[in-house]
């Protein structure tokens, strides 16, 4: 195996829209195409972004990890029965980096990671998730993965019957759970912002006639606390399908504390990097591995690679992967999802385009997507995704 030429560029994801604590006026991706030889010369190329959340990482990839990455040895990313070990090549990506300091770093590798198997897949002429399903999970891959439609974002002039249209059109398009921001209501003060997210809340369940578990609430962690305790005890009786990350993602004390006084479930995680940085979460923040949902994001979190030591992880701390429901909306995780046996994938039909969103001819049909026969992660079945990604040559 060799790399052949690593190739990369920005992508601009700018929105008007915003959640509770920041906006996405001038967000941004990295991209990448990474071209691999394999044996008797056959070439693939895969391509990989980054998840929305966290800003495109030109810098860190031309200054350490792309160099490290195109310097791997042969020996590096060949495994012993001859096809590409993104393992090895994530190895070789890692050199002469310390321990800790995940931050944006993780960001970077993981743009790579997604493209090495993306290129993996291609190589072996199947797709992501039957390989995966093949190599880790004794060959057993689930029939569709479930998704829910993430949206409810704040936009200016939006109120509340265009929060509940929003929601129709993602019911219409075969959802059967939503999510919704909470918390960051436009000049409002976080005191005063309860009653109005009530009212939120309240018209999302009567379209949804009355059933909690069909929608979730997220706050992008801006709540102390306080708030996170106050607005617990007014969601409970509604039963939601979770309440998502009300506190901030590294504050594992203050995250078993709420545990604790709220019952129904909490979900987190899509702010954590590394196996390390979920490993203190779970040991720490006070979860319960029979209802709370985990969302680290491979995309963000140095791939595929990493998140393979994290599910090892979890499986030793008494967690199932079907508690494990990936944030990012992407086609990288539901491939994942499918081949590893998760609980199910975010999806983004509206926003974060044209990263958001599955392959184009495959329809969510009663909150599920059954994956297509696509070697590779599928990005060439996402036409308006294709088209930005082969951009890069």
């Amino acid at each position: 195996m060799r790399i052949l030429s690593v190739k990369q560029g920005v992508a601009p994801i700018a929105s008007a829209i915003a959640n509770a604590y920041i906006d996405f006026s001038k967000m941004t991706a990295s991209i990448v195409a990474v071209t691999v030889e394999g044996p008797g010369g056959k070439r693939a190329t895969g391509y990989g972004f980054n998840s929305n959340g966290r800003y495109a990482q030109p810098g860190l990839l031309t200054e350490r990890f792309v160099p490290r990455l195109l310097a791997a040895t042969e020996a590096e990313i060949t495994a012993p029965d001859g096809s590409l070990d993104p393992a090895g090549a994530w190895a070789a990506m890692m050199k002469n980096e310390k321990p800790g300091g995940h931050g944006e770093r993780s960001v970077a590798v993981g743009v790579l990671d997604m493209a090495l198997w993306d290129a993996a897949a291609k190589l072996e002429g199947v797709p992501l998730w039957r390989l995966l399903a093949d190599r880790f999970n004794g060959g057993a891959a689930d029939d569709a993965a479930w998704v829910y439609a993430a949206g409810g974002y704040y936009y200016p002039g939006k109120d509340v019957a265009a929060l509940v249209e929003e929601m129709k059109r993602y019911l219409g398009l075969g959802y059967a759970t939503v999510k919704m921001k909470i918390g960051g209501a436009p000049g409002v003060a976080l005191k005063d912002a309860l009653p109005d997210d009530l009212r939120r809340i309240e018209a999302v369940l009567k379209l949804l006639g009355g059933d909690g578990s069909r929608l979730a609430v997220d706050v992008n962690g801006r709540f102390g606390l306080h708030a996170a305790l106050t607005y617990a005890a007014a969601l409970a009786p509604y039963r939601l399908r979770w309440y998502e990350e009300p506190l901030d993602p590294l504050d594992y004390a203050t995250h078993a504390t709420l545990a604790e006084h709220y019952g129904p479930p909490i979900a987190t995680g899509e702010n954590l990097f590394s196996m390390q940085d979920a490993r203190n979460l779970v040991r720490h923040g006070g979860l319960r591995p029979d209802r709370d949902v985990l969302q680290f994001d491979p995309a963000l979190s140095y791939g595929l690679v990493e998140y393979l030591r994290t599910l090892r992880m979890l499986a030793d701390h008494g967690w199932s992967p079907r508690r494990c429901v990936p944030h990012g909306g992407h086609q990288f995780a539901l491939n994942i999802a499918v081949g590893l046996g998760l609980g199910g994938n975010e999806s983004y039909p509206e926003v974060f385009a044209p990263f958001g969103g599955f392959a184009d001819a495959v329809p969510v049909v009663e909150g599920r997507v059954r994956m297509p026969d696509v070697p590779g992660i599928g990005f060439e079945a996402k036409a308006e995704l294709h088209a930005v990604l082969r951009g890069l040559g």
